[in-house]
């Protein structure tokens, strides 16, 4: 982890040399692209991905978004002409150099006053569900309850695994112990009442919980929100953790995608359950590391920051 790059903000503008921070640019879009360059691939042939592209298209934050490295707020990069115009960043002046004025780009402090709201509801909600105990006991449940007595199965192209009579019968057997609104706003009517509890939007720094798989892979959603004051190692970090969370989500899934190499974790048995918990549970364990992260990011730039002059 990097001092400068994360969840502390310098009480002054750090400046990089353009050699030094197009060398930690490249660093980062090595790691993105080999992480999404077959995800790349196949979008390029114009084939779809069940699993991968909801990263992308439910999230909306674009590979040549990801790949573009910010390094936070209070850095300033030095012969970064190319930042001119991008969204969040300003010029500002550098002291002159044996009688050279210089300028830089670096992220602007009006932008950050722009986003103190998202910056303030974004720390509320995360501080809240670091505060509640993991539970571990919705065996990813929710994609079932998604197609619960229904026809319209929202991946058309990927058959349910048991078919939609034994999907059902999973669902009746079983409570439902969704805590997250983002996965409960798309159960069918059918399966909306049988969560343990109704979820609204209102309610959700109340009900979000650590161990909740959507919650953990929603720390690259917050992250991505408040760029380009955040760090982008700090980003992608929380992406790689989105990634791991969505091929565990979609491994207990009512679907069959041994056909895209995912051998499915059959959570309607006992062993298939275990399984999943003990998966759920490590995936808790590093976005507890993350979820701290951007919490402390989030409260320097609220109540730590002196801004770069202009």
């Amino acid at each position: 982890m990097n001092a400068h790059t994360d969840s502390t903000v310098s009480p002054g503008p750090e400046w990089l040399s353009g050699p030094a921070w197009r060398g930690r640019a490249a660093v980062h879009r090595d790691r993105v692209d080999a992480l999404i360059g077959p995800y790349l691939e196949r979008r390029a042939a114009g084939s779809k991905h069940p699993v991968i592209d909801f990263l992308f298209t439910y999230y909306g934050h674009k590979p040549a978004q990801l790949r573009r490295w910010h390094p936070g707020f209070g850095v300033v990069l030095a012969d970064a002409g190319d930042y001119a115009g991008s969204r969040g960043y300003h010029e500002i002046s550098a002291p002159p150099a044996d009688g050279v004025p210089s300028s830089g780009w670096t992220a602007d402090p009006a932008f950050l006053e722009k986003r103190r709201d998202t910056l303030e509801f974004v720390a509320r909600l995360l501080s809240a569900t670091a505060t509640r105990p993991a539970q571990l006991s919705c065996f990813g449940l929710h994609e079932w309850a998604m197609v619960y007595r229904t026809d319209d199965v929202r991946h058309q192209q990927v058959p349910l695994r048991l078919g939609p009579d034994g999907t059902d019968a999973v669902v009746d057997s079983m409570q439902l112990r969704c805590t997250h609104f983002d996965a409960f706003r798309f159960f069918t009517p059918e399966a909306a009442p049988r969560n343990a509890e109704p979820l609204t939007r209102d309610l959700q720094i109340d009900r979000e919980q650590p161990g909740c798989l959507h919650a953990n892979m929603d720390i690259y959603k917050w992250g991505f929100k408040l760029t380009p004051l955040i760090s982008s190692d700090l980003l992608f970090d929380a992406f790689e953790l989105a990634c791991a969370a969505r091929e565990l989500d979609m491994k207990a899934s009512p679907y069959d995608l041994l056909p895209y190499g995912y051998t499915p974790i059959r959570i309607e048995t006992p062993t298939g359950r275990a399984a999943y918990v003990r998966a759920q549970a490590d995936i808790a364990t590093r976005a507890e590391v993350l979820r701290t992260r951007l919490l402390d990011a989030c409260r320097a730039l609220l109540t730590g920051v002196t801004a770069p002059a202009p």
